[in-house]
């Protein structure tokens, strides 16, 4: 097997019985990407320095015959809008272009701690908006399984960077399905953490009530791996939590009780998803699992409460970008000449922000407005409340929900770009899920095509365990 292709667990492996060494891995996959990363566009900047001083210390290590931590000198690749110390951190926009991360963001001082290696900062949708890695400022990420099609967003430069080889694993955000959604149109594993469970201390908040950091992976088992080091309670972020230890009494398989939304399986589904989805799940079913259709009655308007509270968050949140605290400012700009201080915030943040940035920033501002605060802002905050309880009725009835990820596989480059709202539609079976604040992965399931179906494992607050072991199952079921 190349070196590319090693999973977390043959890299410790291989490093443990001297088979290559981590500068080896590093300069291997270095090399890679840079064969392969002209095609695809996963990484917009590689971080070579830091990962060869990484890599060093952990050669020295098992040099001096010391045992290695279960990633430790593992290569990973990290989305742009989370802080790595000293090297730049865009977002993907040109308003944060000459940006450098002044700290660690705690996701990364975990991962650092562990051993991993950094790769580079991948590319993503600007400031995290997008459902196709197409709003990057400094161009689209293309779908390695199809250079003609999009990975999906806005983590799609993760997604691409671990589908085509070019790291072992990776992270991204997920807002509205932005893990789950590019897992899906990549064919790799995606996991959005029940929120609170993952601190997002020193990463660039979109909406700060939906965001959540979560992993990237080849299999279910690299995924979990991450996960276990990144999760846990965070001083500098108020809203993480001390993540509760696993119950002795997770159900078995053939005890297990799966619950189908009826309405994510209607219109508008394409058959040959359904297919996949419903293959995978029958594999559970033929080891006992237990099938029940459920309604998740308050799903339809989830699309349009969603884009109200995280427009308004976005708003409120991208305020700061500004052209005087963070990144490039119409001050420097000679063409720009601003006549004062209201021209240069009117001017850097013109100039900084792409379309889809301002379109949301403008629905959010005016959303959140006298007059149409309670119309639009507080009615969507009681449908969100409708939307979570849906979650724990279903979860009183049932032990996960499966649904597929997407209504279809990955679209062409510009199919959507200039529709927005049929691009939104896209996230229709993953927004609820940051609604209700639960859990949720995406694994491939099959193929429509040639292009990768993901199967969605939806479970209550704190349900990770369980999550990835059914998961598990599944991967090896569908492995046999």
């Amino acid at each position: 097997m190349e070196l590319k292709n090693l999973t977390i667990s043959q890299v410790r492996n291989g490093l443990k019985n001297k088979e290559f060494t981590a500068k080896e891995l590093v300069k291997s996959f270095l090399a890679h990407i840079e064969k392969e990363d002209e095609k695809v566009h996963a990484y917009l900047s590689t971080t070579e320095k830091l990962a060869l001083e990484q890599a060093e210390k952990v050669d020295a290590k098992i040099a001096a015959g010391l045992e290695i931590g279960p990633l430790e000198g593992v290569p990973c690749a990290i989305k742009d809008n989370i802080m790595v110390e000293g090297e730049k951190c865009t977002a993907a926009s040109k308003i944060m272009a000459n940006y450098v991360a002044p700290y660690d963001a705690t996701v990364i001082r975990k991962l650092k701690s562990a051993g991993v290696i950094f790769l580079g900062k991948t590319n993503m949708d600007e400031f995290a908006m997008g459902s196709s890695t197409e709003n990057s400022a400094y161009g689209p990420t293309r779908n390695p399984n199809d250079l003609e099609r999009v990975p999906g967003g806005s983590s799609g430069g993760s997604a691409a960077a671990v589908a085509a080889d070019e790291c072992v694993f990776s992270l991204g955000s997920d807002t509205g399905g932005s893990i789950r959604h590019p897992a899906s149109f990549c064919g790799v594993v995606g996991f959005k953490p029940t929120y609170g469970a993952v601190s997002r201390c020193g990463v660039m908040a979109m909406a700060s009530s939906l965001d959540q950091i979560g992993p990237l992976a080849k299999n279910v088992a690299d995924c979990k791996a991450v996960f276990d080091v990144i999760k846990g309670k965070d001083p500098r972020d108020a809203t993480s939590t001390n993540f509760p230890a696993a119950k002795n009494h997770e159900p078995k398989t053939n005890d297990l009780r799966i619950g189908l939304p009826k309405e994510y399986f209607a219109k508008g589904l394409d058959p040959e998803v359904e297919k996949s989805v419903k293959a995978a799940i029958g594999k559970l079913t033929a080891l006992g699992a237990k099938i029940k259709e459920i309604s998740l009655l308050h799903s339809e308007y989830a699309l349009a409460c969603y884009y109200i509270l995280m427009a308004s968050e976005v708003s409120a949140n991208l305020a700061r970008f500004d052209g005087i605290k963070y990144g490039v400012s119409a001050i420097s700009d000679k063409q720009s000449a601003p006549s004062d201080l209201l021209d240069v915030y009117l001017k850097s943040r013109q100039h900084g922000f792409g379309d889809e940035v301002r379109r949301r920033v403008m629905l959010g501002t005016y959303s959140l407005s006298s007059g149409y605060y309670d119309a639009y802002y507080l009615r969507a905050q009681k449908v969100r409340t409708k939307i979570a309880d849906d979650f724990k009725k279903a979860f009183a009835e049932v032990d996960l929900i499966m649904t597929p990820v997407a209504p279809t596989t990955a679209f062409k480059i510009g199919e959507k770009i200039d529709d927005p709202v049929t691009m939104y539609l896209s996230d229709i079976y993953t927004v609820p899920v940051n609604l209700a604040g639960v859990p949720a992965l995406s694994m491939p399931c099959g193929k429509a095509g040639k292009l990768p179906v993901g199967l969605q494992i939806i479970g209550p607050h704190f349900s990770e365990e369980l999550i990835f072991q059914v998961a598990q199952t599944i991967e090896d079921a569908m492995r046999s």
